[in-house]
């Protein structure tokens, strides 16, 4: 392993980029926090050790762990439960950074594809260079319309159905970037594809310096939402599946909690959207 040229593409991450170390320490290490939420990730202890880097400041915030295992878990529940119904489908990760999630959702039959930027998939490409059977990896930047067929999905109303992930992205990208990549998504994917995503309040919008895991590397919190109706009333083809609170992790507590503090925080502060495509 070039441990120069991994370490000189590390640096060369911008901020918004270098944010991939936060669910990658959660995921190699939060399991001594929330051993509830272990995701048994098999690469990404040998991914932190191979970085070479102290991530223990991303490991007291220990809040942001949490949402990282709990949306991991769902996530996995999800995606197994997609590829249950489509087994010979495609899988996208649409900013994977260092995640492995075909680790857990291949099934011998389906596809899965890791995209991200060009410095990013360098680093992911010194890292893990043995790739899986049916296991891609591609430049993209998703705010770029056209990038459907740029990966060359499945498209047309007989096509398979397309699983979509995107995690820990949204967040840093603006309201127009963001409706951009639905329509991409509502325009191109075909009937009963999926895409799953997280999301946090508005209320955290330019409030990054505020949370200890993303302070430090410098990015910003741009866009959020209250509810996922409000993404798809612009977006006829898209429909709400399914959405999560991380306050289900907290057990009864969290809940009450939430539902008590709805009225001023209008929805949760930090969830998971799941969407489908309807045929047109």
């Amino acid at each position: 392993m070039n441990q120069v040229g991994i370490t000189t593409a590390w640096h060369k991450l911008g901020a918004i980029p270098s944010t991939l170390l936060i669910p990658l320490a959660a995921r190699a290490k939060g399991a001594d926090l929330f051993p509830q939420f272990d995701p048994h990730d098999l690469c990404a202890n040998e991914l932190l050790t191979s970085l070479r880097t102290n991530v223990q400041s991303y490991l007291n915030d220990w809040v942001c762990v949490l949402n990282v295992l709990w949306r991991t878990d769902l996530i996995k529940t999800m995606g197994g439960n997609f590829f249950e119904h489509h087994p010979n489908s495609h899988g996208v990760n649409l900013g994977a950074g260092l995640s492995h999630y075909f680790q857990w959702l291949s099934n011998g039959d389906n596809h899965w594809l890791d995209t991200d930027l060009p410095e990013v998939v360098l680093l992911r490409q010194l890292l893990l260079q043995t790739l899986p059977p049916h296991c891609r990896v591609k430049e993209l930047n998703i705010t770029q319309p056209g990038w459907w067929q740029r990966l060359g999905l499945p498209h047309g109303k007989r096509a398979r159905p397309v699983l979509l992930i995107c995690e820990g992205v949204l967040m840093y990208l603006t309201h127009a970037q963001v409706n951009t990549i639905l329509k991409e998504i509502s325009e191109n994917a075909p009937p009963e594809s999926e895409f799953i995503f997280d999301f946090i309040s508005p209320l955290g919008i330019g409030h990054a310096a505020h949370q200890a895991s993303v302070c430090g590397t410098g990015a910003e919190f741009t866009w959020g939402l209250h509810n996922a109706a409000q993404l798809v009333q612009a977006h006829p083809h898209l429909e709400v599946l399914e959405q999560r609170s991380v306050s289900e992790a907290y057990g009864l507590s969290g809940s009450m909690a939430e539902s008590f503090f709805s009225p001023i925080t209008g929805g949760p502060m930090y969830g998971l959207i799941r969407l489908g495509v309807q045929p047109s």
